[in-house]
């Protein structure tokens, strides 16, 4: 077995958009990352929220930007959303299916029977569509009301497009659960069924959960009882990754996916040679040294940090190296001139009302 993390584990989990790409271009060395894997016997199987395409159609995006990825080799909560429905109804059960011809089909490869109206309905199943209005949301109302099983597949509350965030799944979801007073069952991430879906299909013994986004991959990854690798390569930053609740830490942090042939306890969060950090007090860390790598400072912070109690951060620099660190994390503003800079979208609440990590810097000589 190799020392270096790939060879820790016999499948990748991994996320799609932010992790291997993001649209239609592929995230740098990530092509490298997951062939290299594969040559070494190490199979990735790409897990997705998305349950509006087909597996198919995600595997062709895949394989065009360069990833081996086959129709099997994708796992998306429209099929675990029919798989929980299949655990709990018997075989010709009917369900009222609210998104795409997509999510239907997985529901009959499970031996269910699709239906159109309320009435009719077993349970209620709840994917992403463009195409769902009223008069559909306004059928799961009834269904869910009289006590159907209501599965969602995700609860992402946008989705991301060029226009910006639009609507998402959990947006549509959250006008049924307004109406209803009920909450659904939930299939993919952070849920654990999503990802204990792939693990079955694929054979999987030691996965890791390969991900952009702390409250969705990682959470999901812990909830499903997997090591964890956050990439900084898409949505999570380290500002958020810095005030994470426990529920949202991952085991392993990588600038990217070159991060699989290094070393697990180089990527671990804990202290690392050439930074230093102080915690002058409760939320208020000072970080200094000459290690190269901003990377390692971040693991040093977090280590410190979340030793110190977490929640929201302030971290100033000390010297010329740590400075750099810190701007080359994202948590300095780069100007001229003195102060602080928070980072946008670093809020990440718990049930303790953890918020943002704000970095300061010293006020040059004036």
């Amino acid at each position: 077995m190799s020392d270096d993390l790939l060879g820790r584990h016999d499948v990748l989990l991994a996320d799609l958009d932010g992790t291997l790409y993001r649209g239609r271009v592929a995230v740098p060395g990530a092509v490298e990352a997951v062939r290299g894997a594969a040559q070494r016997g190490v199979r990735t199987v790409y897990v997705t929220n998305n349950a509006s395409r087909r597996p198919a159609a995600v595997a062709e995006h895949l394989a065009e930007l360069g990833f081996p990825a086959r129709t099997d080799d994708v796992v998306a909560s429209s099929q675990a959303a029919a798989a929980l429905l299949a655990d709990q109804l018997p075989a010709g059960a009917r369900v009222l299916v609210v998104g795409t011809e997509a999510l239907a089909d997985e529901v009959r490869a499970r031996g269910l029977r699709v239906v159109t109206t309320a009435d009719e309905a077993d349970a209620v199943v709840q994917g992403h569509s463009p195409e769902t209005g009223w008069p559909q949301l306004a059928e799961a109302t009834v269904a869910v009301r009289a006590g159907a099983l209501w599965v969602a597949c995700n609860l992402d509350p946008t989705l991301p497009t060029e226009r910006g965030p639009l609507p998402g799944n959990g947006a549509m979801v959250g006008v049924v659960c307004l109406a209803t007073g009920r909450e659904p069952q939930v299939a993919g991430k952070p849920g654990p069924a999503l990802l204990e879906e792939a693990a079955r299909r694929s054979g999987a013994r030691n996965p890791l959960m390969v991900g952009d986004r702390l409250d969705t991959d990682i959470e999901g990854g812990r909830a499903a009882g997997m090591a964890t690798l956050l990439v900084l390569t898409g949505i999570s930053d380290a500002a958020e990754l810095l005030a994470a609740p426990p529920r949202l830490r991952p085991d392993h942090v990588a600038a990217d996916l070159g991060g699989l042939t290094a070393r697990p306890e180089d990527l671990a969060i804990g202290p690392r040679p050439g930074w230093d950090v102080r915690v002058a007090e409760p939320g208020r860390l000072v970080l200094s040294g000459t290690g190269g790598d901003p990377v390692d400072a971040l693991r040093a912070l977090c280590a410190a940090h979340w030793a110190a109690g977490g929640g929201p951060a302030h971290v100033t620099a000390e010297g010329p190296a740590a400075t750099a660190a810190l701007r080359g994390l994202g948590l300095d503003d780069g100007g001229p001139s003195a102060g602080s800079a928070t980072v946008a979208g670093a809020a990440v609440p718990d049930d303790a009302g953890h918020g943002d990590a704000t970095v300061r810097r010293p006020a040059p000589p004036a």
